[in-house]
């Protein structure tokens, strides 16, 4: 098993680090330091920065505009990315739904949305989840009745991340009511939000802002020609995507920076006695025992590239990034909490943040603390993650 990196593999991350230094623009690095928020344009503008590198669709071939990366490129790129900063690349169009297409779609599919995904033309959404199914994805209940040249779509999605920018959203739907399993009888559909009877409403989170909606459809007619794959057969394609959606969740890159960070805010912050944080002793046992623990996880990511060198897709075990990952960005926030204590103040208006760069990061970090009790439930809950881990990969 090879765990270190290839001389062209190196030459090729001093290439990537070199590019983001000199064109990250500095407003989109100094917000996702701080923890500001990100809006519809700073995200699309960062994109079409990548965009006119030709980096925006990591993982895509280049017949599609694609760099045509290997998977130790990919990992490089990304963990490069978050180490320095940069907002994300919205990952419903990019790394969801595209794949979908790649793999499941038509020519005419795949010729009318991939072009405009990839440069940022269209923002897309996912929805999956609704009231009563979420990590139990197939009693969804959204029907997709066929009519004529049409499907008529009734039915309420939740939790849709970011669905008030969206221009397009991929949906679960089921077009059989009576199936002989659930899993059978769902389809998955292309719907323009513009369509009449769409109805997003917003959902405002512990953090006190809006990222997250209700989408609520109402006799929505979906032309039939944005059907992907076969009627019926939508659960193949929910988990072919859900595999592509686990494995962007570890965040290596972007723990390695903030746990940069909490030692630096560690370093100035009294805890009493003349001491600083980072000379408190339970304090700091807490970090090295996470500092371990991410690295351990990038040994385990490293694993995966070393299979995947080698021509083996990573099977059901890519569920312990998942649920490794997140727990280690879980606990980060609970440490940068921990670390400026009542500084934390809660949901600081902003004119409270004008103090200095200090003041403006830990008046922000409680809004993270409970914006990140999500990650433990997106691309399928922790819970489950552990037993798909016992099932596919441990045999019990």
């Amino acid at each position: 098993m090879e765990l270190n990196y290839s001389p062209e593999e190196l030459a090729f991350r001093d290439e990537v680090r070199s590019w983001l230094r000199e064109n990250l623009p500095e407003d989109l690095r100094t917000k996702v330091e701080r923890y500001e928020g990100l809006s519809r344009e700073d995200l699309i503008r960062w994109h079409k920065l990548l965009a006119s590198k030709g980096w925006a669709g990591p993982a895509w071939p280049e017949e599609w505009g694609g760099p045509g990366w290997d998977a130790t490129q990919r990992y490089i790129f990304e963990e490069e990315c978050g180490f320095a900063g940069t907002p994300p690349l919205v990952p419903f169009g990019l790394s969801m739904c595209a794949p979908v297409l790649m793999r499941f779609g038509t020519q005419a599919q795949k010729e009318r949305f991939l072009p405009r995904i990839l440069n940022a033309d269209d923002f897309w959404c996912q929805g999956y989840s609704e009231p009563g199914s979420g990590s139990d994805l197939a009693s969804l209940k959204t029907r997709a009745v066929r009519d004529g040249d049409h499907y008529v779509v009734n039915g309420q999605k939740i939790w849709t991340t970011l669905g008030h920018y969206a221009d397009w959203i991929f949906c679960l739907v089921r077009t059989d009511s009576n199936p002989r399993i659930r899993q059978e009888g769902i389809s998955f559909l292309l719907i323009d939000m513009k369509t009449p009877g769409i109805t997003v409403r917003p959902l405002i989170l512990m953090d006190g802002h809006h990222e997250v909606n209700e989408v609520f459809f109402d006799d929505v007619r979906v032309p039939a020609e944005n059907l992907v794959h076969e009627e019926g057969k939508g659960w193949t394609v929910a988990k072919f995507l859900l595999g592509h959606e686990r494995m962007n969740t570890g965040r290596i890159g972007v723990s390695k920076r903030e746990l940069a960070q909490l030692k630096e805010l560690a370093s100035r912050q009294p805890a009493g006695g003349g001491r600083t944080m980072m000379q408190d002793s339970r304090f700091r046992d807490r970090m090295t025992r996470l500092e371990v623990e991410l690295q351990a996880l990038e040994i385990t990511n490293l694993r995966f590239l070393d299979q995947l060198r080698g021509g083996k897709a990573p099977g059901a075990e890519v569920s312990m990034l998942k649920l490794r990952g997140t727990e280690i960005q879980q606990a980060l926030t609970e440490l940068m909490m921990q670390a400026v204590g009542m500084q934390a103040a809660a949901f600081a208006p902003d004119g409270l943040q004008q103090a200095g760069e200090l003041d403006t990061l830990t008046s922000n970090l409680a809004a993270r603390y409970c914006n990140f009790r999500k990650t433990s439930i997106y691309a399928g809950s922790n819970e489950i993650q552990r037993n798909i881990i016992a099932k596919m990969t441990l045999g019990l």
